[in-house]
């Protein structure tokens, strides 16, 4: 979930999100990856979160039931103007029935001049959001159970009003090896060795703002993490993606901020050689990935580098990985022009405006912030990428707009790579 939509989410009406005007005219696309090479094929990756999510369980599909959603139609328009090959979508409430309803209805239809896109493969599982706990985890002294309950959310393994709220969704034109799929839902928060486990502040001792009953079932991921093997001609590249929670709405104990920390460090672990020993995933096979492997780690991270209110170092974690290629940062002038234009926090950010992928409120903050990630592996080669985010004379801006926004308050961000066969 992005920092502003769960602080709206608590008193106001965002849940209607309106499509602004459109004008029925042919626009233009953001160049697609180049054609297949002889010494191998250029791949687009993207993450969006979309903001694609209900306030109740069963809504998001009763939208995306007709084609007549405006939100949906506006995300399906950015999908087709960028034309991602393999997708991540944070956000997407889960329910398998609604991801195939949003190919159908939405990304098979163009939008507005837009080509359709289709995807033949997808993937879809569960989410920790939503899920009760029967604990009392927040520490206000109530166990709530009821799902949609006041602080029902705040008590369950994963914040959400039920159970897959604030899931995901990945979409590819490039099979899915099924079989070797590993998600890692149920890894316990516990059983990461060294983990930022938070701290009540009123005791002497470390790390417990849990009892120990509530720890055997607090998991670590706030949604799920996934290792999608993706076939891309003869070579496999692992996609591997999460959404960790918001670092803020809670109180001295940082729980939040800590496992946003380290739900980033979970990847940083899987990756490097010897470093995920101790990682399990739900069919209880153990391990991280085998050395050697291609892979692309993509997802709302909730955590800007310099700025924001992110423990120091949670995106460095990966943006500083040996075996993480972080050179290459996807950007766009959009994102810099509505730093500008908005100034409030954005005028104390130590992030370059342009690398923003997330316009969060600017007064009193945090401001637009770099929170959506693609990062290759270090031997891919990165032909390109960038940031959906057109500048406001762009007629393409009516895409993203301002608050309350047509579409997400995140933007797609993509890369392209070289997949060598």
């Amino acid at each position: 979930m992005s920092l502003i939509s769960r602080r709206f989410a608590q008193g106001s009406a965002r849940g209607g999100l309106i499509a602004a005007a459109v004008t029925l005219v042919a626009l233009p696309t953001v160049a697609a990856p180049a054609a297949a090479h002889g010494g191998g094929s250029d791949v687009r990756f993207a993450t969006f979160n979309a903001s694609l999510n209900r306030g109740v369980a069963g809504a998001l599909r009763a939208d995306l039931s007709t084609p007549e959603n405006a939100q949906a139609r506006t995300i399906a328009e950015i999908v087709q103007r960028t034309r991602p090959d393999v997708l991540l979508i944070n956000e997407f409430d889960f329910d398998p029935r609604a991801a195939r309803l949003f190919q159908d209805n939405y990304l098979s239809v163009g939008q507005n001049g837009a080509r359709p896109v289709g995807y033949p493969y997808r993937f879809i599982a569960p989410s920790n959001t939503g899920i009760v706990s029967g604990f009392d985890l927040n520490n206000d002294g109530t166990v709530v159970t009821a799902p949609g309950a006041p602080g029902y959310g705040d008590d369950a393994l994963g914040f959400g009003a039920f159970p897959g709220q604030y899931g995901m969704v990945v979409y590819s034109r490039h099979p899915i090896d099924t079989d070797r799929v590993r998600t890692f839902q149920n890894f316990r928060w516990k059983d990461m060795p060294g983990a930022l486990l938070p701290d009540d502040p009123a005791t002497s001792a470390p790390g417990d703002f849990y009892s120990r009953q509530e720890l055997a079932v607090v998991r670590l991921s706030s949604k799920s993490h996934w290792d999608l093997p993706v076939r891309v001609g003869g070579r496999t590249v692992h996609f591997l993606v999460s959404h960790p929670t918001p670092p803020v709405f809670d109180g001295a104990e940082d729980r939040n901020g800590r496992r946003n920390f380290d739900e980033i460090r979970f990847w940083a672990d899987y990756v490097r050689p010897g470093s995920g020993r101790y990682i399990y995933d739900d069919e209880g096979h153990r391990g991280g990935l085998r050395p050697g492997a291609e892979f692309v780690i993509a997802g709302d991270q909730n955590s800007d580098p310099f700025d924001g209110d992110s423990i120091a170092g949670a995106a460095q974690q990966l943006l500083d990985h040996r075996g993480i290629n972080g050179r290459f940062v996807p950007s766009s002038t959009g994102a810099a022009e509505a730093g500008a234009a908005q100034g409030g926090a954005n005028t104390t950010h130590r992030t370059n405006p342009a690398q923003d992928t997330a316009d969060f409120a600017d007064v009193p903050g945090p401001g637009n912030l770099r929170a959506d990630y693609v990062l290759p592996s270090r031997g891919l080669d990165v032909r390109g990428g960038g940031v959906f985010w057109p500048v406001a004379g762009d007629p393409l801006s009516r895409l993203t707009g301002t608050f309350p926004f047509p579409s997400s308050d995140h933007r797609l961000v993509w890369l392209d790579l070289r997949i060598r066969r």
